[in-house]
């Protein structure tokens, strides 16, 4: 059953590409679109560069606010990567060459994300912002290379050590999102194979689990103790600390 869900999840992440419907597979990806979508286009100007791009589910919302969108992977999950590399080693890229960084749920896979955060601020220019979201409550995923889950301090001290003056560190979801994204997976991707069914049970899942779980999480847990993750708005200032 396990390599099932796995196989269906790549046919679904292949099939609902970049498309809105890929925001109502679960609670967490609708977290995605509502929470942190919205600060990247409130930040986005200027030549754009997309840390960890993957497959760039974005890029087609902004790509008209920024006047260049160029992409940095590990490896090249879309053909539009510009730059093939380790986000704690950008040695291709140029100091103070892009307005605006985003970095999407890509810093719990890196070894050392004091390295990485100090690389972004090196290719920022003066001024320039940063959009970073990591997750808080996840399952492992993408093992071996899943070291880490981030606190809003946690965030704020290694943003702060890389010397960048945090603007702001939001929760983006909770627990009733974390929950939901693994009863969405699981629910979801045993039927994606099956014509016809699959498109009724995405259906039902989007209403019954990823609308409710974001609703709950919005009206019931407003502390956020179990925030699924965080959102952070950073910004390179003219000295470094």
């Amino acid at each position: 059953m396990y390599k099932l869900i796995q196989k269906n999840r790549l046919k679904l992440n292949n099939e609902l590409g970049n498309s809105l419907k890929r925001k109502f597979f679960s609670p967490a990806l609708l977290c995605e679109y509502e929470n942190t979508l919205p600060r990247i286009r409130a930040n986005a100007s200027g030549r754009l560069l997309d840390v960890g791009c993957g497959s760039m589910p974005f890029k087609k919302f902004i790509q008209n606010s920024v006047t260049e969108y160029h992409g940095l992977d590990i490896e090249r999950r879309t053909e539009n990567v510009q730059f093939l590399g380790d986000i704690q080693d950008m040695k291709m890229i140029e100091s103070e060459s892009y307005d605006t960084v985003i970095c999407l749920n890509v810093l719990e896979h890196i070894p050392n994300p004091f390295r990485a955060t100090t690389e972004i601020y090196r290719v920022l220019k003066k001024g320039g912002k940063l959009i970073l979201s990591v997750p808080h409550l996840a399952r492992l995923h993408e093992e071996p290379h899943d070291y880490y889950r981030f606190t809003k301090y946690g965030l704020n001290f290694v943003l702060n050590k890389a010397g960048f003056e945090v603007l702001e560190i939001i929760p983006n979801g909770g627990f009733f999102c974390f929950l939901g994204h693994q009863f969405s997976t699981i629910f979801v991707c045993l039927f994606w194979h099956i014509p016809v069914l699959k498109n009724i049970v995405f259906f039902l899942n989007r209403y019954l689990c990823t609308e409710l779980c974001f609703w709950f999480d919005k009206v019931v847990e407003k502390k956020k103790i179990f925030a699924l993750g965080y959102i952070c708005t950073a910004k390179k200032g003219l000295l470094r600390i």
